[in-house]
């Protein structure tokens, strides 16, 4: 994926091997991305809040961690606005695992 923020505000890009370049509001990549994708799909809306759009983020790649053994095992979070990229969060998968634990129960 690129990411970027420009004059008409925020773009986002997949990049294939192939060098094919496709445009759109949201994207996952990789080996988990199927597994990511089962929660972007559930839980994603235009309107998010920028707390909103961080949790679900989160939560998806989680779900790509705790689902392929491939993915790692640390989910880090960015957020990109006109002034550039900052890290939000850093988290060990394990961790969020016994939290979603804790809040489904």
């Amino acid at each position: 994926m690129i990411c970027g923020w420009d004059e008409s505000g925020p773009q986002i890009y997949y990049v294939d091997s192939d060098g094919d370049r496709l445009h759109h509001h949201l994207f996952s990549v990789g080996s988990g991305s199927t597994f990511a994708y089962g929660v972007l799909d559930t839980g994603y809306r235009y309107d998010l809040t920028k707390d909103e759009a961080l949790a679900l983020a989160q939560r998806s790649i989680f779900a790509a961690t705790y689902r392929d053994a491939y993915s790692g095992g640390t989910v880090r979070v960015y957020h990109i606005d006109q002034k550039g990229w900052q890290r939000m969060s850093e988290t060990d998968s394990m961790e969020l695992y016994f939290k979603f634990r804790q809040e489904k129960a």
